[in-house]
């Protein structure tokens, strides 16, 4: 019987994220933080639009720190021993992660803030 592609495809995928999941603590900070900004979300009652700012901007940052744990490892197998190009390419991935982040942060704060301010 032949296996469907898709499936197997889903399957990596998702061996690809037990993998980040397990071995890369970056990717579990930013999952615990996305989670956490969900929760927030649900108690102050986001409409539609605030809901998909939200949701896009913790999964940018998700898969920008994939990308970023895809780059170092490659540069590791690719070049294990220290140079100045691998270091700058890992440095350059990581700034890519940090700028979404504060993106991500900076969108938070627009919409959080005033409604934790209208709490008090």
């Amino acid at each position: 019987m032949k296996e469907n592609k898709q499936g197997i495809g889903f399957k990596f995928a998702w061996a690809g994220i037990k993998v980040a999941y397990q071995k890369e603590k970056n990717f579990r900070i930013h999952l615990i933080i996305g989670t956490s900004i969900i929760l927030l979300s649900l108690m102050l009652k986001l409409n539609l639009l605030e809901w998909f700012i939200v949701l896009t901007a913790i999964v940018l940052v998700i898969v920008t720190e994939l990308f970023n744990s895809v780059i170092e490892r490659l540069i590791d197998y690719l070049k294990p021993e220290t140079h100045i190009q691998a270091k700058e390419i890992k440095d350059l991935s990581a700034g890519a992660v940090l700028i979404v982040a504060i993106f991500a942060a900076t969108i938070g704060s627009i919409i959080f803030i005033p409604k934790l301010l209208a709490l008090l």
